[in-house]
């Protein structure tokens, strides 16, 4: 924190200025942050944690902040009236019990700072040429930047000693209470969503429908001969190959009509999400939709 005094001599008029520059903010209703964090977990796009456990950094809870801009503007015009606070935290340690309540994995290794750096740079490198596009709906964002890299993988964070000394600044929420309240926040958004898989799912079954598909149809070039023979390999015949593709799109269609009217009574702004998400990927998509109504009743 640091505060000035702009003045104008030629009028006798002042301007008192403070600067509040606050660490990574969380709670509900954030948006920079965990939104990012949980869509990756989501997406099973969290495969490591970088730098090590002994690393700590700040979070601040959002109501926490305001309390600090409150005093902040309330100290500059001389207004000011004369629990538990913050410590530094390790942020994988940090966001666990959020992934976790969201039933979202986090991993267990550690990849070294500069190696996660040198990750990073290849995206920021990648991004970066392809800045006009970056505001298309359609490109997702980079796995992960230098920045961050920065931010989660070197120890950096601060003392409020100075805010407590001269704006009376002492934390109204506890890390406990905050955490509780954002977990809240984000049981209640998951509910609201269309939940799915990993990403990994997504790639497995498509992958596996397309070449089944293309091992019964397509002509012999490129990889199809080799699809080709994995398929008779498995099902002995050109007639079994075809026959297995019909079995898994009626299979993946029953399953897909099941969500839908499973999902009109438990989650009905999704279900036409669900259907296609089920339509897609069969079980691993009618699993989560399971589960849920399981939780509704």
């Amino acid at each position: 924190m640091g505060d000035s005094l702009l003045c104008r001599n030629n009028i006798g008029k002042c301007l008192y200025t403070c600067a509040v520059r606050p660490a990574a903010i969380y709670g509900p209703g954030e948006e920079r942050h965990l939104p990012r964090i949980v869509s990756m977990a989501k997406l099973g796009l969290v495969p490591f944690k970088i730098g090590n456990a002994n690393v700590k950094t700040d979070w601040v809870y959002v109501d926490n902040l305001l309390l600090a801009l409150l005093l902040a503007s309330m100290r500059l015009v001389d207004d000011i009236p004369g629990k538990e606070g913050r410590s530094p935290i390790n942020t994988f340690e940090f966001i666990q019990p959020l992934l976790k309540s969201l039933d979202y994995d986090l991993p267990k290794s550690w990849l070294a700072v500069s190696h996660a750096l040198y990750l990073a740079k290849i995206f920021w490198a990648v991004y970066s040429m392809l800045y006009p596009l970056l505001n298309r709906w359609w490109l997702p964002q980079p796995f992960i930047l230098p920045a961050e890299v920065y931010k989660v993988g070197l120890t950096h964070y601060f003392s409020y000693l100075k805010a407590q000394q001269e704006l009376g600044y002492v934390p109204m929420v506890s890390p406990r209470e905050g955490m509780a309240a954002t977990i809240s926040y984000w049981q209640d958004r998951k509910n609201k969503s269309l939940d799915g898989p990993t990403i990994y799912v997504w790639g497995i079954i498509l992958t596996g429908m397309i070449s089944l598909f293309a091992s019964g149809w397509f002509p012999p070039i490129g990889p199809v001969p080799l699809l080709r023979s994995i398929g008779l390999m498995l099902f002995r015949s050109m007639f079994g190959i075809r026959l297995a593709f019909y079995l898994a799109i009626a299979a993946h269609i029953g399953e897909g009509m099941y969500a839908w009217r499973l999902a009109k009574r438990v989650d009905p702004d999704n279900a036409t999400g669900w259907f296609w998400q089920t339509f897609a990927l069969g079980f691993p998509s009618l699993r989560l939709l399971l589960k849920r109504a399981k939780k509704v009743a």
